[in-house]
């Protein structure tokens, strides 16, 4: 019988095209997601990143932040470089909000958290939930990287 690994990046790409529903009618999808962590949202026009990178690890029983702050990824896995980065594996945690915001040590600041799906041209590609409002690929400066930790390790 052979065994058949999943990543959470394999995962991830099965939710690409979901998208939030504008007005007062929330996509069940992420409203799940967003309530694996919190239980008393009843919106998708909330950040939702972390909700979603949360669901994706729960459902392959990863380690998770359990938290809807992006930043909180940062206490989560094994620091790991850009150059050591791979699909699958790890998760791109980024700044948010302007120049001004803080470095990885305050974890109490806006972010962005997604899973790692490439680096090229000095900007990292990532797979996350709450990108223009959906779940799909985009790219990043790399300026903006906060950190990069591996989850499964």
């Amino acid at each position: 019988m052979t065994k058949i690994e999943i990543t959470a990046f394999d995962l991830a790409q099965r939710f690409v095209g979901i998208k939030e529903i504008p007005g007062k009618v929330a996509n069940p999808q992420i409203l799940a997601m967003l309530q694996l962590e919190d239980s008393s949202i009843q919106d998708d026009e909330i950040p939702w990143c972390s909700a979603f990178v949360n669901y994706v690890c729960w459902l392959l029983r990863l380690p998770r932040s359990k938290s809807l702050s992006a930043r909180s990824w940062l206490a989560i896995g094994t620091v790991i470089s850009i150059g050591d980065a791979e699909p699958g594996f790890d998760v791109v945690v980024l700044k948010r909000g302007g120049d001004n915001q803080p470095g990885p040590e305050v974890l109490d600041a806006q972010g962005h958290v997604g899973f790692f799906a490439g680096y090229e041209d000095k900007q990292v590609l990532v797979l996350g939930g709450n990108q223009s409002d959906s779940v799909n690929i985009l790219r990043f400066p790399e300026e903006r990287i906060l950190g990069i930790r591996n989850i499964n390790m």
